[in-house]
C-alpha cells in the first residue's frame, strides 16, 4: 500500500476528485477523503483501507463502536464515516432496481472491480426482478474465495427472494471463468432448482469489463 506521499500529487484522493469528479475515485480513495488525515505512524491511505476491509467483513453493517477499535481511527472520524454510511443506507437504495439485462447488475457490484482480493456477491430478486437486496457473502485470497451454497442462499430465503443473480470481481484482471467458477456455478443453480429460487445469473467482472454465464448460456 503506497502511502500518500508517494503518490504524485494529482493522483492523490483530494485532488483526483477535485480535477476529475467523484466517478473517477476508487473506494479506497473516497475512503481516504471521508477519513481526510491519517495519525503518526498511520498514514491515511492504510487507514482508508483496514476501514474498507472490516466494512466488506462486516458486510456493510459497521457502526461507530467498531470504527473505533480500527488503528488511526479516533471518535471524530468515526463519527463521519458512520454518518457518512447512515446517509448512504437512507438515500440510495437499490431495492425496486427491475433487472432485465446482466449490464442492469452493474451498478450495485462495479465498485468492487478495484478490490484486491476477491468478493462474492449476491443479489437477491422478487417475482419481478426487482432488487431485494444485494450483499457480500464471502471475502478471499487474490485469486479464489470460498463459499458454498448454504451461506449464498441463507439471506435470499430469508428476504423471500423468488430468483438470485451472483458475482465475484477477478483482482487479476482477467474475467473468463475459472474451472471452480463454473463449478460453484453448476452448485448453486442445482441448489437453487432445489429451493425455489432461481440461480438467474453469474457474472465475473473487473473495474472495465464483465462475463455473464446467462449471456454465454447458463
Amino acid at each position: 500500500m503506497k502511502k500518500i506521499l508517494d503518490i504524485p500529487k494529482r493522483e492523490r484522493p483530494r485532488e483526483k476528485l477535485q480535477e476529475r469528479g467523484v466517478a473517477a475515485l476508487s473506494d479506497l480513495e473516497l475512503m481516504a477523503v471521508l477519513v481526510g488525515k491519517g495519525t503518526k505512524g498511520c498514514d491515511v491511505m492504510s487507514v482508508a483501507e483496514r476501514i474498507l476491509k472490516t466494512l466488506d467483513a462486516s458486510h456493510g453493517k459497521l457502526n461507530r463502536e467498531e470504527l473505533q477499535k480500527i488503528e488511526g481511527v479516533g471518535p471524530a472520524k468515526a463519527m463521519l464515516i458512520d454518518a457518512a454510511l447512515e446517509f448512504a443506507r437512507r438515500r440510495i437504495r437499490p431495492e425496486g432496481l427491475k433487472i432485465s439485462f446482466p449490464p442492469d447488475v452493474l451498478p450495485l457490484i462495479r465498485h468492487y472491480g478495484d478490490r484486491k482480493q476477491e468478493h462474492f456477491i449476491c443479489i437477491s430478486l422478487n417475482g419481478a426482478n426487482e432488487v431485494i437486496a444485494h450483499r457480500v457473502v464471502s471475502v478471499g485470497l487474490v485469486n479464489k474465495t470460498q463459499v458454498h451454497p448454504r451461506e449464498v442462499f441463507a439471506d435470499p430465503i430469508t428476504d423471500r427472494a423468488s430468483a438470485i443473480i451472483v458475482a465475484h470481481n477477478h483482482p487479476t484482471g482477467g474475467i473468463a471463468p475459472s474451472k471452480e467458477d463454473i463449478e460453484i456455478t453448476s452448485q448453486l443453480k442445482a441448489a437453487g432448482e432445489t429451493l425455489g429460487i432461481k440461480l438467474l445469473d453469474h457474472i465475473i467482472f473487473n473495474q472495465k469489463d464483465y462475463y455473464s454465464f446467462l449471456e454465454k448460456g447458463l
